[in-house]
């Protein structure tokens, strides 16, 4: 039997439609699905603290009130904005009280990301003493924003983007189930853009569909009834930005994404990713300082003109901005991606930089020293060396510290 969240008339659509029940749950089949261990541990009452890690609208905090609902635990929600360490100790005191009493308590931290490192380590031993089953939410790498003795606690879940197939299955279930909205009709292709430009985000597709709902165009002759939703009051609805967090790892992910596609020669993948961080809103500084880096470490002197087109890109991003500049980076970013490549540079002042790491502060060999002073000539500074333009450049002498003498790092 069908279950859901809320019968408040007031509450937003998409907690309207929150599921209560594993059956109602769309998505993440990879982990909840049919023998798999979550959902496992879920039928059989063992479940672990757990580290919900995936983006936003994918089903994270519904997952977490339906374990709750079937494990029959309490459900304590906090907030990594607004909660301190004194509503950990508060909430772990009851969480005792309960236990006492035969009943677990889940306590559910969205963005919990968010805690400081204080916050984490004050719910450290109630998780460990098993005084509440920990439920954490986020959005962010756990490897990064968490700290390990916390990590090390929990299960970690990663939850997939929703597909389009998910969101569309979700809209058409709101326009069953929700009272308000039988009456409602979508177009078609309304309903597939709806899908499409959710991103995933079932939280955005369904306030975007009661939105559009609720401003539709009245039917004529029926004052009371609305009519069709078009794909015009969708695109209105969502008011879509496009996924891309500046300061979170999508940031990175994106940036690796072109950085990769330049290095494998795929113009048109670079460019793509070039679109989705510009009309993302990055700064296109931040994007031609990559690909100044990049000319060096990737091109390097297989093309010695890449280096003056990253810069000259950076240079046009500082003079006129977006959008205009988003052409210049485009040039820059195929030009890149078209070039020879070579690693050589990058590869050999890598050994480099290790010799430096190994040995340490190796001193200057005497006779490649400058000798301004007195003091310094007789110290035997600079004897022995050999001007090279007098020997035609042919002259042989050694450049490096005896302890690393004859060690090559550059190849051609």
């Amino acid at each position: 039997m069908s279950q859901y969240n809320s019968t408040n008339s007031s509450a937003p659509l998409a907690d309207k439609m929150r599921p209560l029940v594993l059956a109602d749950f769309v998505g993440q089949e990879k982990i909840i699905g049919a023998g798999k261990i979550l959902r496992l541990a879920v039928e059989r009452d063992r479940v672990p603290s757990i580290i919900f890690w995936g983006p936003p609208g994918c089903g994270k905090t519904t997952l977490a009130r339906i374990i709750a609902n079937l494990t029959q635990a309490e459900f304590v929600p906090l907030s990594a904005v607004s909660s301190g360490v004194k509503d950990i100790r508060r909430e772990a005191e009851a969480a005792a009280k309960r236990l006492q009493e035969g009943k677990k308590t889940i306590i559910f931290i969205d963005e919990i990301h968010r805690f400081n490192k204080g916050q984490q380590d004050a719910l450290l031993p109630h998780v460990e003493r098993g005084v509440i089953t920990l439920i954490g939410a986020t959005t962010e790498n756990p490897s990064f924003e968490i700290i390990s003795a916390l990590l090390s606690r929990c299960r970690v879940f990663v939850l997939e983007k929703l597909t389009a197939a998910h969101i569309k299955k979700l809209a058409e279930r709101a326009l069953t189930k929700e009272p308000v909205l039988r009456s409602i009709k979508i177009a078609p292709d309304a309903l597939q853009y709806l899908a499409e430009m959710s991103d995933g985000d079932a939280r955005v597709a369904l306030n975007a569909l009661e939105l559009a709902a609720q401003t539709s165009p009245l039917t004529p002759l029926l004052s009371k009834e609305r009519g069709v939703i078009d794909k015009k009051i969708i695109e209105e609805a969502l008011q879509k930005s496009l996924l891309y967090d500046k300061a979170g790892e999508e940031h990175y992910n994106i940036i690796s994404a072109l950085h990769k596609s330049m290095r494998g020669g795929n113009a048109d993948a670079a460019l793509y990713w070039l679109a989705r961080m510009l009309e993302g809103g990055e700064d296109p500084l931040y994007i031609a300082r990559r690909l100044i880096r990049f000319a060096s470490e990737d091109i390097g002197i297989a093309n010695s003109l890449a280096l003056p087109q990253a810069v000259a890109a950076y240079q046009a991003c500082h003079y006129i901005g977006m959008p205009e500049c988003s052409v210049n980076l485009a040039q820059a970013v195929v030009y890149m991606a078209k070039s020879k490549k070579s690693n050589e540079l990058y590869v050999a002042y890598g050994k480099a930089a290790a010799d430096v790491k190994q040995y340490g502060a190796l001193p200057v060999p005497l006779h490649i020293r400058n000798a301004p002073t007195k003091l310094m000539k007789e110290l035997k500074y600079g004897k022995g060396y050999k001007y090279s333009p007098e020997y035609d450049y042919r002259e042989e002498q050694e450049y490096l510290p005896p302890e690393i003498k004859n060690h090559k790092y550059f190849n051609l």
